[in-house]
């Protein structure tokens, strides 16, 4: 059988108009021409759709049935085509993005929300993990951008700032430098530090280390946790303190004091990676996003 869409929604503009000339303005088609694709629909499926007089066209019953099937094909076949047209532009289509503590922790949930509500057609696929293993994944292909902790320089990567923190220290309650409005690093020389596991930290920590040394010490790490709810859960039962970027903040736990760093501009910076060697349509859009967006202070 030989009908196509063309055949299709010729026949729906008959359907819809009960008059061949009518149907062919609507169409931009010649009368003669509209009427041999009709004719050229009956014999392929062997039944009469149209009752025709000179001033009457009415349709069958079979043509009835078929004109409910047609219009539901047109449907279907002008969502497929819409999609299509979506999904070659960016604004269809899925990405698995990265994060870490820091970034889910700061400027990356309002990010992920009003992209989401510019392309409500794109579904974000959210995954934790530390920025060493997100930037192997992001070169693999199993990440299609990553939030980690910069500044990065990776062959094949590229990358751009969302957000900047400052640092704060982390002290439960009862700390006597708890009572200070501000801290001096240099008064941290001979704290117990609670810090992220330096398998799954040592970018964040570049930034931290450099600081104490700059001040005159290395921290004298007692324990350590993989994420931040565990590093504050170490701090909640006293057995040290921590420096932390100030975005963790949003996610302290109760009874836990900040306290920012007196005299300290250093910041720590989140940036978001992807690969560009393989930039899809909906990948080069969530970067423009970004680049619209630009680097924010921490909310």
């Amino acid at each position: 059988m030989h009908i196509g869409m063309r055949h299709i929604r010729y026949f729906a503009a008959v359907a819809e108009e009960l008059h061949f000339r009518r149907a062919a303005e609507r169409l931009n088609v010649s009368q003669p021409a509209l009427s041999r694709a009709i004719r050229h629909i009956e014999q392929e499926i062997g039944v009469s759709l149209f009752e025709r007089s000179n001033r009457h066209v009415a349709l069958t019953r079979a043509g009835a049935t078929f004109l409910r099937g047609c219009s539901a094909a047109l449907v279907y076949m002008d969502g497929a085509v819409e999609q299509a047209q979506k999904t070659a532009t960016g604004e269809k289509g899925h990405l698995v993005v990265g994060y870490t503590d820091i970034a889910i922790a700061g400027r990356l949930p309002q990010i992920l929300k009003s992209f989401r509500q510019r392309y409500p057609e794109v579904t974000l696929e959210p995954r934790h993990d530390y920025t060493r293993a997100q930037l192997n994944a992001v070169e693999s292909g199993a990440l299609d951008v990553g939030f980690v902790t910069g500044p990065v320089a990776e062959e094949g990567l590229d990358s751009l700032a969302v957000q900047h923190d400052g640092f704060i220290v982390v002290l439960y309650g009862t700390h006597p430098l708890a009572k200070q409005r501000e801290i001096a690093l240099a008064d941290l020389a001979g704290e117990p530090f609670v810090l992220g596991t330096s398998a799954n930290w040592t970018y964040y920590h570049d930034h931290l280390y450099r600081l104490c040394r700059a001040a005159g010490f290395e921290p004298r790490v007692v324990q350590s946790a993989s994420n931040s709810e565990g590093i504050f859960g170490l701090i909640a039962c006293e057995m040290g303190i921590s420096v932390q970027a100030t975005s963790i903040e949003n996610c302290l736990r109760k009874g836990l004091k900040t306290r920012p760093l007196k005299d300290c501009t250093a910041t720590v910076p989140t940036v978001a990676i992807w690969n560009r060697n393989t930039l899809s349509p909906v990948k080069q859009r969530f970067v423009d996003f970004l680049g619209e967006l630009g680097a924010g202070p921490t909310p």
